[in-house]
């Protein structure tokens, strides 16, 4: 399995680095991905998810990770649901809605 990580600013890059080896162990690999903050991420993000629907294997998983701020988590996530859903991705909050187990795309909202 391989994940990607999208965050939206190199300080969260560098944690994960840091941290995911000692978490996923050598049997998962990953690769992060910064962007110069969440208007960043968010304006390249739909490009980004329809490049990756084009040719990502099924054994890959994407996670979006973005800061709360003083933003309405709900508001924040339906957006990045709705982007999700909109490049062709089975996001795990619609594959659980669906009673599905499969998803590749996890969005996730740190506070």
């Amino acid at each position: 399995m391989h994940i990607e990580f999208l965050v939206e600013d190199r300080s969260t890059e560098e944690t994960l680095c840091h941290l995911l080896p000692k978490i996923l162990g050598e049997s998962i690999t990953f690769e992060t991905h910064f962007f110069q903050g969440k208007e960043d991420l968010f304006s390249k993000l739909p490009g980004r998810l329809k490049g990756y629907k084009k040719w990502i294997p099924d054994d890959w998983r994407i996670i979006i990770l973005v800061d709360r701020d003083n933003e309405n988590c709900k508001e924040l996530k339906k957006e990045l649901e709705e982007t999700a859903i909109e490049a062709g991705f089975m996001t795990k909050s619609l594959a659980k809605s669906k009673n599905k187990n499969k998803y590749q795309l996890i969005n996730r909202i740190m506070i």
